[in-house]
C-alpha cells in the first residue's frame, strides 16, 4: 500500500494538469482482449484515499492483533488483497474489468467480515453483506451491458469523452442499484451495521475509505453523462435523503459506539450520493471534499473505538469505564475527528458542508426541499458526533467507578493521530487540493482551474445554515432522552435488515417445498422434470418464432434401409420388458447412426460412433448385472399415460426442431475458414481432428474436465454403494466365472493388435480419420478384451498405473500443451509444427497438436479404466 501511495503521489503533477495516465496490457491478442487502466483526477483521488488509509490501517492492525493470534496472517493477506482490488477498481478503464474488481471486493469483504467464522453471528453478517452487494453487482453488470450495447464501447474513457444523448431507464436503474447496494443506501443499508461484527481494522478500512466508497465512485463516473437520463435524479435524491435522515436517527439511538459510527456512515454516504448524483459542478466539488474528509475522520473514529474496546473490553456507552490521564492524547484525536464529522469551522467537514449548502441552494429544481433535508441531516450529524464524544470520554468520568481502563500506547494511537493530522491540515488549507479537485471534476463542467477551495466563503445562507445545524445538533444531543419518541420514528420505518431476513426465510420455505416435490428421490420424477423442460422451452421458442418447417430431401434406398432399422430398434427399446434387451436395441440405434454417417461421407464420426456404442454396451451390461432383469411397470395407468405424454412431447419437439434447424441457411464463413486454415494453420488434413485439438481446443479441454468429473463421480458412487455390502472371501481368482482357454488365447492375440490400432489412429488422426478420442476408445476396447478373458483382476494386472492416474495425466497433458505457448509469447492453443528426417520412415511432420491429442487419448482410456473400476467386479449379491 505504501508503494502504491508513493507511486500515485508521484503522478499527481501530471494528473493535476489535466492529463490522464494510461496503461494497456495485452491478454489474448487474437481476441482483442486486454487490461486497460487509467489514472485521472477522480480515480487518483480515491486511489490515494485507499492506499493512504490502507497504510494507516495496516500499521494500526499490528498493534490491534496479537502476534500469536491464529487468523492474523490470513486477515492481513485478505486486507492487502482487498486493497489491491479497490485500487484496480479505481483505475479500471473498461466496464467489465471494473465489474470483475467490483466483485473481487465483494468476495474479499465477505471473507474479512467473516474472519471469525466459528461464530454463527459473524457468519450470518458476512453472508448478509455478500448477498446484498453481490446482487447489486449483478444488477450493475446488467446496466453496464446495456450501456455497452447502446454505445458500442466498453472503454470508460470513450464513454466520458463521447457520451450518448441519454441512457435507457433500465440501464440507469440497474447501475444505480449496484451503487446503492455497495454504498449501503436505504433500503439496502442493513448489511453495513451487521458488518460491524468484523474486527475493527476491517471496519476502519472497508467501511470508511474503500468498499462503501465504490458506489460513490460509480456515481461520480456516470453522473456527468447520465444525470439527465430517465429516473437518475429521482432515485439518487430519494435514496440519498432517506439514507441521510434515517441513518442519522438510527445513529442517535445506538449504545454500541461502533454501530453509532456505522449508521453515521450510512447517513454520510447518503449525503455523498446526493452531491455526486445530482451532477452539478458545485455539488460534485462539495462531494469531492466530503469524500476525502469522511475517509479521514471516519477511519480515525473507528480506530478510536477499537482502542477503547481493546483496552476496556467494551464499546457499550453504558459500560465504558473512566478513561484517565493516559487517554488525553486519544481524546484530543477523537475530538478533532468529531469536530470534522460535525462540520465545525476550520475543518474539512465545514468546507464540504458550506459547499454543499451553496450547491443545493443554486439548484433549479427542488432546492428548498433538498436544502431543508440537508440541514436536517447535518443537524443529526452534529448530534451523533457530540453523543459519540460525550459517551466515550466525558460521561464515563462522571461515574463513580474504581475500575480504570489500561492506557493505550503511543504506537497504538499513532495511525489515528496521523489521519487526524492530515484532516486538520486539509481543513485549515483546503486550497492545497484545488488543482487535483479541478482535474477530478472536469467531467462535471468545472473546467481546468475552475475549483477554488477556501475556509471562508463569506456571509450568506450556507454559513447561516452551518451554524443553525451546529446549534441544533447540540440541542438535540442535550435533549436526547426527551426526544426518544421522535427518534423512535426512524426505527419504525421499514428496516432493510428485516426485509432481508424475511426474504431469506421465504426463499428457504419455498425451496423446501419445491425440493420436496421435484427431488423426491424418484428417478422417474427426475426424468419427467428434465424431459418436460427439454420439450417445453424449445416448443415455446418454435411457437413464438413461427419458423418454417422444411422437409429434407429423401435419400437413396441404403439410407432408407438404415433409417428403418434405426426406427425399429428405437421402438423395440421402448416396448421390451427386459433391461438387457433394451440395451441391445439402443446399441442397434447407435450402430444405425454410424451407418448414416458413413452414407453421408463422415468416416471420423462413424468410427467414433461405433467405438462409443461398443464400449457403452459393455458398460450397460456391467451396470445391468446389479439391477433386476425386467423393468418395473408403472403402478397406475395414470403414470403410464403421463410418461407417454412426456415422451411424445419430447419426440415431437425434437423432430420439429430438427426440421426447422435443417431449413435455415446458416452462415458458413466460420466453417469455410476452419476448412481453409486446416493445413496452413492447424498443420493437418483431417479437418475434424484439427478443429477438436486446435480451433475448438477450449471446448475439448472443457469436455475432458467433464470426463474426469464424471469418472470420479462414478467410482465414488459405486464404492459408496458397496461400502456396507457383505465382504467376499478372497481366492486365487476372485472372478466368479472360470477362465476359458480359447478365450484367454484369443484375448492374448487380439489385445496387442487392437492396442496398436488405437495408437495408429492416435498418431495418424491429424491427417487421416482417427484421433485421440477414437484411439482412446479403441484402447478401451482392448482393455475390454482383457476383462472378458480374466475379469477385473486381469485389467488391474495389465494396467501398471491406477485409473485415476491415467485420467488425470491426460487432462494435465492437454492443459499443459494448451498453455505452454503462452511462455513462448504465443497465444493459448497455438500449434507448432516441425519436420524430422528419420531413417527408413523418411521425412515426418510432427505437430504439437499430437501431444494435445495424446492427452485426450489418456483421458478417454482413463475413463474406461474408471468404468471397470466402478462396475467391473462381480456383484456382491452373487458372491454372498
Amino acid at each position: 500500500m505504501a508503494v502504491a501511495f508513493v507511486w500515485i503521489a508521484s503522478r499527481l503533477g501530471t494528473i493535476s494538469n489535466g492529463a490522464t495516465v494510461r496503461q494497456h496490457f495485452t491478454w489474448v491478442e487474437p481476441l482483442g482482449l486486454g487490461i486497460d487502466l487509467r489514472l485521472d483526477g477522480i480515480s487518483a483521488t480515491l486511489a490515494l484515499v485507499v492506499a493512504g488509509v490502507g497504510v494507516a490501517v495496516m500499521a494500526y492492525a499490528t498493534c490491534y492483533f496479537d502476534d500469536d493470534a491464529p487468523d492474523t496472517g490470513r486477515l492481513s493477506g485478505l486486507l492487502v488483497l482487498f486493497g489491491g482490488s479497490m485500487l484496480a477498481l479505481t483505475m479500471s478503464d473498461n466496464v467489465f474489468l471494473l465489474y470483475v474488481c467490483w466483485e473481487l471486493t465483494t468476495v474479499t469483504s465477505y471473507l474479512l467480515i467473516g474472519n471469525k467464522h466459528t461464530n454463527p453471528r459473524v457468519r450470518a453478517a458476512a453472508l448478509h453483506a455478500l448477498l446484498i452487494t453481490a446482487a447489486g453487482g449483478l444488477a450493475m453488470l446488467g446496466g453496464l451491458l446495456l450501456v455497452v450495447q447502446d454505445t458500442g464501447t466498453a472503454r470508460i474513457t470513450s464513454l466520458l469523452s463521447n457520451p450518448p444523448n441519454s441512457f435507457s431507464a433500465a440501464a440507469v436503474t440497474l447501475i444505480l442499484l449496484g451503487a446503492f447496494t455497495k454504498s449501503a443506501q436505504y433500503p439496502f443499508h442493513s448489511w453495513l451495521p451487521g458488518a460491524m461484527a468484523a474486527p475493527t481494522p476491517v471496519s476502519a478500512y472497508l467501511h470508511s475509505a474503500t468498499m462503501v466508497k465504490a458506489g460513490v465512485y460509480l456515481l461520480a463516473l456516470f453522473a456527468p453523462i447520465a444525470h439527465g437520463s430517465g429516473p437518475w435524479r429521482v432515485l439518487v435524491v430519494a435514496a440519498g435523503v432517506s439514507s441521510m435522515i434515517f441513518g442519522g436517527l438510527r445513529a442517535l439511538r445506538q449504545q454500541d459506539m461502533k454501530l453509532l459510527l456505522a449508521f453515521g456512515t450510512v447517513s454520510q454516504l447518503g449525503l455523498l450520493t446526493i452531491l455526486f448524483g445530482i451532477g452539478t459542478p458545485a455539488a460534485a466539488t462539495a462531494g469531492w471534499v466530503l469524500l476525502i474528509a469522511h475517509a479521514l475522520f471516519k477511519a480515525t473514529l473507528f480506530m478510536i473505538v477499537g482502542i477503547v474496546d481493546l483496552r476496556t473490553g467494551t464499546r457499550d456507552a453504558r459500560k465504558i469505564p473512566p478513561l484517565r490521564e493516559g487517554w488525553r492524547g486519544v481524546e484530543v484525536v477523537a475530538a478533532l475527528a468529531c469536530l470534522s464529522m460535525a462540520g465545525a469551522p476550520l475543518t474539512a467537514g465545514f468546507v464540504a458542508k458550506e459547499l454543499a449548502y451553496g450547491a443545493i441552494h443554486d439548484l433549479a429544481w427542488g432546492g428548498p426541499l433538498l436544502l431543508a433535508a440537508l440541514a436536517a441531516g447535518a443537524t443529526l450529524t452534529v448530534a451523533y458526533s457530540v453523543r459519540f464524544y460525550w459517551c466515550t470520554f466525558v460521561e464515563p468520568r462522571r461515574r463513580s467507578s474504581t475500575e480504570a481502563a489500561t492506557d493505550p500506547t503511543r504506537l497504538f494511537a499513532a495511525p489515528a493521530a496521523a489521519l487526524t493530522s492530515v484532516a486538520v491540515i486539509f481543513g485549515l488549507a483546503p486550497g492545497l487540493g484545488d488543482r487535483l479537485a479541478s482535474a477530478s471534476l472536469t467531467g462535471f463542467g468545472t473546467g481546468q482551474g475552475g475549483v477554488h477551495l477556501a475556509v471562508w466563503h463569506g456571509f450568506g445562507l450556507p454559513l447561516l445554515l452551518s451554524f443553525v445545524a451546529i446549534a441544533g445538533g447540540i440541542v438535540v444531543a442535550v435533549l436526547l432522552p426527551g426526544l426518544e419518541p421522535v427518534l423512535a420514528f426512524g426505527s419504525r420505518v421499514p428496516n432493510g435488515g428485516e426485509v432481508f431476513l424475511n426474504l431469506i426465510r421465504g426463499v428457504g420455505r419455498t425451496s423446501t417445498k419445491v425440493t420436496a416435490t421435484v427431488q423426491s428421490g424418484s428417478l422417474p420424477v427426475y426424468a419427467a422434470i428434465i424431459l418436460s423442460t427439454a420439450a417445453l422451452l424449445p416448443a415455446g421458442a418454435l411457437l413464438v418464432g413461427r419458423a418454417p418447417v422444411v422437409l429434407p430431401p429423401i435419400g437413396g434406398p441404403g439410407e432408407a434401409a438404415v433409417l428403418a432399422l434405426l426406427l425399429a430398434s428405437a421402438i423395440g427399446a421402448t416396448i421390451v420388458h427386459r433391461r438387457f434387451a433394451a440395451a441391445l436395441f439402443l446399441s442397434v440405434t447407435g450402430y444405425s447412426m454410424a451407418g448414416l454417417f458413413v452414407i453421408s461421407g463422415a468416416p471420423d464420426l462413424a468410427l467414433t460412433q461405433v467405438a462409443v456404442e461398443t464400449l457403452s454396451t459393455v458398460v450397460f451390461v456391467l451396470v445391468l448385472r446389479r439391477l433386476p432383469k425386467g423393468f418395473e411397470q408403472p403402478s397406475s395407468p395414470r403414470r403410464r399415460a403421463v410418461g407417454l405424454a412426456i415422451a411424445g412431447a419430447v419426440a415431437a419437439t425434437v423432430f420439429v426442431f430438427a426440421l426447422v434447424a435443417s431449413g435455415f441457411e446458416h452462415d458458413t464463413a466460420v466453417s469455410d475458414q476452419i476448412v481453409d486454415s486446416s493445413v496452413p494453420v492447424g498443420h493437418g488434413h483431417n479437418v475434424v481432428n484439427v478443429a477438436i485439438v486446435d480451433f475448438r481446443g477450449f471446448d475439448t479441454l472443457g469436455e475432458l474436465s467433464v470426463i474426469v468429473a464424471a469418472s470420479i463421480g462414478a467410482v465414488a458412487l459405486a464404492r459408496a454403494g458397496r461400502r456396507n455390502a457383505p465382504a467376499r472371501q478372497e481366492s486365487g481368482h476372485p472372478s466368479s466365472a472360470p477362465r476359458l482357454a480359447f478365450v484367454d488365447v484369443a484375448a492374448r492375440v487380439a489385445f496387442p493388435v487392437v492396442l496398436l490400432m488405437s495408437l495408429w489412429l492416435l498418431f495418424s488422426g491429424h491427417d487421416r480419420p482417427g484421433g485421440g478420442f477414437v484411439g482412446g476408445l479403441l484402447a478401451g476396447a482392448a482393455i475390454t478384451i482383457r476383462y472378458i478373458a480374466g475379469g477385473i483382476d486381469e485389467v488391474r494386472r495389465r494396467s501398471r498405473l491406477r485409473p485415476w492416474t491415467v485420467l488425470g495425466s491426460g487432462l494435465l497433458l492437454s492443459a499443459a500443451t494448451a498453455t505452454i505457448p503462452l511462455t513462448l509469447g504465443k497465444s493459448v492453443l497455438d500449434v507448432g509444427s516441425t519436420h524430422v528426417d528419420l531413417p527408413v520412415l523418411g521425412d515426418i511432420a510432427i505437430s504439437s497438436a499430437v501431444v494435445f491429442d495424446l492427452g485426450v487419448y489418456f483421458a478417454v482410456l482413463g475413463m474406461v479404466l474408471m468404468a471397470f473400476e466402478a462396475f467391473g467386479d462381480t456383484p456382491q449379491e452373487r458372491l454372498s
